[in-house]
């Protein structure tokens, strides 16, 4: 949020905003102190955090402050963080509202309000919320970047008008749940209530006879099912089958089926080309076309228009007018953060197709193999996309299947039953162990490295500076709560407070973006471990063929393609700033070319949508942030198609924080596994792995 006008002047005095908030953290610590905080306290709680951030980062970028008095300022805001952190060390349900993007509720906003005004601020009364989806498809940010290609144009001649969309609009009644707030226990419903069944709907029984798929391709049956159900009247799709099951061939049979033609595909710009190939493959009778740059080279007649999300807000305002009877979003985990660009776009584009699409009821779907990454709220924007929900509320149908279960969030079996009304909304999710036996088997290894040269020993003394760090921080605000309540110092370790120290390492991590922090130590393990991995990687494909090589940074990709060109071993790369086409060109030259040995691929511009099953072994040279980008990479080559059992060889660093990390990654998939697949597997921490990695090595530090 910003706020207008000059910033009074800073002085030590009892004026300005700090003075408020400190007054203001005081009133609260002392409710706290006296009990359970109550709600007009906890929304005080949480606007002064707000602000305390907000005026942190003005000091800091506030160039007519001298030294002295900025680092006057900072101390005093130091001590408001040490009155929050100890108040919700009291009460640890206020640590939620210390997350930067915990949400404010119109009250908040109207404190914040408030308290700026109180202290001097010029506040526009006209300020706006924290950016939401809306129905408007061009925001106006992005008015000015739009662009309408001649094709576009030349279609919109052919065709000046679009029927109407009169199909009535079902009334809105009030039924049992309508004060209830429902879209919490929807969530923890897929966390708790799963007894033992997948998230997947009841599907159709496949036909004896394959008639959709092209000669040549035949389907699997999972994938005939799936399309029953859309040839059944079912538009509605969330499609989480395991990555490499075909979601792709199904998304586009299911439009030929729903003859959801125009279609829009929102794609990731490492798959928009072989998305166009996919069309010819499956659907040979319709045409493609792919939208680059300004979209010079579009076709505006084509059946089926493939876009990029990096692309996609200088296109919107053509796409929101071509009359699109169907919307896939690719790698639909992409929208996961609402408030982000991306998101916010594909959003306002999916609501204007469901309301205007000729004929009503388009075919939406969204495919991911992993939509959920940290916690069950990553489904909110997919269910949004899909209509299912309607901000936060659900939407009139979903609205419509609760109210059918004749129970509310109070009442015991509510959240099976409220997960199962989810479901039958148009989950589909089929793993590869359950449809696909003739793949072969897939299994990670680790290969732990010694780092036991001068680089290894620097990256082990900036773990121990890095956790002497957290550990003063953290013994600070153990005495600061003794001495609040009148006790002697504990020093048990106290799993709230270690939270809240790494919390804050990641807090001023991002705001600084220099200097020693994990995300730079992990660079710097990835440096290290560099030649060890290339060198393996070269083993193995003398020894067994092809090989996929993933990393996350540039120079750990540049080094190893330096030591694979000294042992004369061919190779391709894959990269975020390739174009498509040659992006294409190299997928195919490692596919189809003996010479090719090593795909050496980019974590993140690799990880999705790609075929390279022409390879069994990957090696994972540094460590991803998330279990699902693991996953995403590994099943490059554990897909359809692949005909021999796949091996990761994962390199991790022994004696580091990277094993650390390769520990977490694996805990994460228990979330996934519970809500998704019917495990009763336990759930760990839903907090970031690098918070998680950061209280780890606090909890070390402090038992050293």
């Amino acid at each position: 949020m910003s706020r207008s006008g000059n910033r009074r002047s800073r002085t030590a005095d009892n004026t300005g905003l700090i003075p408020i908030l400190a007054r203001k953290v005081r009133e609260v610590e002392a409710a706290a102190q006296r009990g359970k905080v109550a709600p007009a306290n906890r929304t005080k709680f949480l606007v002064v955090a707000l602000l305390m951030r907000e005026e942190r980062a003005g000091i800091k970028g506030d160039t007519t402050l001298g030294d002295a008095e900025r680092a006057e300022q900072l101390k005093r805001l130091d001590g408001i963080a040490s009155i929050l952190a100890r108040t919700a060390a009291r009460d640890t349900s206020l640590i939620a509202l210390l997350e930067n993007d915990a949400p404010l509720s119109p009250a908040a906003r109207s404190l914040r309000r408030e308290y700026l005004e109180d202290a001097g601020y010029e506040v526009p009364d006209d300020e706006p919320e924290a950016p939401a989806p809306t129905a408007t498809v061009v925001p106006p940010e992005l008015a000015e970047r739009q662009v309408v290609p001649v094709s576009v144009k030349s279609r919109q001649l052919a065709n000046p008008f679009m029927a109407p969309d009169l199909t009535p609009a079902k009334p809105h009644g009030v039924g049992r749940l309508s004060n209830w707030e429902l879209l919490g226990p929807l969530y923890r419903a897929f966390e708790y209530g799963a007894g033992g069944r997948a998230a997947s709907m009841e599907l159709p029984e496949a036909p004896t006879i394959d008639r959709l798929s092209p000669p040549g391709h035949e389907l699997m049956v999972h994938q005939s099912r799936f399309l029953q159900s859309v040839q059944a009247g079912h538009r509605t799709f969330l499609l989480a089958d395991e990555p490499g099951l075909g979601k792709t061939a199904q998304s586009l049979l299911a439009a030929s089926v729903a003859d959801a033609y125009p279609l829009l595909a929102v794609v990731p710009n490492v798959v928009k080309m072989n998305w166009a190939r996919e069309v010819e493959l499956w659907t040979p009778h319709r045409r493609a076309t792919v939208v680059h740059g300004d979209g010079e080279t579009l076709d505006a007649f084509a059946d089926v228009v493939v876009v990029n999300y990096e692309v996609l807000d200088r296109h919107l305002s053509w796409l929101g007018s071509m009359g699109f009877r169907g919307m896939v979003v690719d790698e639909a985990h992409f929208i996961k953060n609402m408030t982000s660009l991306r998101s916010r776009n594909v959003l306002a584009l999916a609501d204007r197709i469901r309301h205007t699409a000729p004929g009503g009821n388009p075919l939406m779907m969204a495919l991911t193999g992993t939509p959920l990454i940290n916690d069950v709220d990553d489904f909110r924007a997919i269910w949004q996309f899909l209509g299912w929900i309607d901000g936060d509320k659900p939407g009139p149908e979903l609205m419509e299947h609760l109210e059918e279960i004749g129970l509310t969030p109070a009442d015991a079996g509510f959240f099976a039953e409220a997960r199962e009304a989810v479901i039958d909304m148009g989950i589909v999710r089929r793993r590869k162990i359950d449809v696909a036996a003739d793949l072969p088997a897939k299994r990670i290894v680790d290969l732990p490295v010694e780092l036991d040269d001068d680089f290894g020993r620097s990256i082990r003394e900036a773990e121990r500076e890095l956790g002497a760090r957290l550990v003063t921080r953290y013994r600070r605000l153990v005495a600061a709560r003794a001495n609040a309540r009148g006790d002697e110092v504990d020093d048990l370790p106290d799993d709230d407070l270690m939270r809240l120290v790494a919390r804050q390492e990641l807090e001023d991590t991002q705001a600084t973006e220099d200097g020693l922090n994990v995300f730079t130590m992990v660079r710097r393990i990835g440096t290290a471990k560099a030649g060890l991995a290339a060198d393996y990687t070269a083993q193995l494909a003398r020894s067994v063929g092809k090989v996929v090589f993933f990393a996350k940074h540039i120079d750990v990709m540049n080094a190893a393609e330096e030591l694979f060109a000294k042992r004369e071993l061919k190779t391709v790369s894959i990269r975020g700033d390739q174009s498509a086409a040659l992006r294409q060109r190299e997928i195919d030259a490692f596919n189809n070319d003996p010479e090719v040995a090593v795909a050496v691929c980019s974590l993140t511009a690799a990880g999705v949508g790609l075929n390279l099953q022409a390879a069994s072994n990957v090696v994972l040279a540094e460590l991803s942030w998330t279990a699902a980008e693991q996953t995403q990479a590994i099943d490059r080559v554990h897909r359809i198609g692949q005909a021999e059992p796949v091996t990761a060889w994962r390199i991790v660093a022994a004696q580091t924080i990277d094993t650390r990390i390769a520990e977490l990654i694996d805990s994460k998939q228990g979330l996934a596994a519970r809500a998704l697949d019917g495990s009763d597997q336990a759930i760990g921490s839903t907090d970031s792995v690098q918070l998680d990695a950061l209280v780890g090595l606090l909890r070390s530090a402090l038992e050293d």
